[in-house]
């Protein structure tokens, strides 16, 4: 008999609906030294913005880059954005000064591994000019703390 834990999802953020385990170990943001070149490049739209370097990023913090680029492109009729990555690993923490022992810290948020060179967001659909997606993905790269580039087909 498998249960799944429902953990409280708040609206406006990104989180699974359900997940297996309530807690997840920390590992390490993947290295892809084998030569792998999966999610490198763009599937989707025509303009993506991709991470230069590996890190976790929280659920909030690619909900606001969401956000901000709905909102820049919202007014080109029949645009698209996707999203290649999400954020289903539970990230939790212990209090400051608190003793050793006494198990796992509490869930804090959700957040997700994302390699050197991944496809954050893409954008595209409805002759979006270069301009325009330029500006947005720039906007979202503002809210995220690593360094990104701009990349079109």
């Amino acid at each position: 008999p498998t249960t799944f834990f429902l953990q409280r999802r708040y609206r406006a953020e990104f989180a699974p609906r359900r997940t297996k385990y309530r807690k997840a170990h920390k590992g390490r943001v993947p290295v892809r030294i084998g030569g792998s070149t999966k999610g490198n490049t763009i599937a989707f739209g025509s303009f993506g913005l991709r991470v230069k370097d590996g890190v976790r990023l929280s659920s909030a913090q690619l909900t606001a880059a969401h956000t901000v680029i709905k909102r820049k492109i919202k007014v080109i009729k029949g645009s698209q954005v996707w999203m290649r990555v999400f954020p289903d690993i539970p990230v939790t923490s212990k209090g400051n000064e608190t003793r050793m022992g006494k198990g796992k810290g509490s869930f804090e948020y959700y957040a997700c591994r994302v390699p050197m060179n991944k496809i954050l967001f893409e954008i595209g659909g409805g002759n979006i000019r270069k301009e325009v997606a330029k500006e947005a993905l720039r906007l979202a790269s503002d809210r995220l703390p690593v360094k990104t580039e701009f990349v079109d087909k």
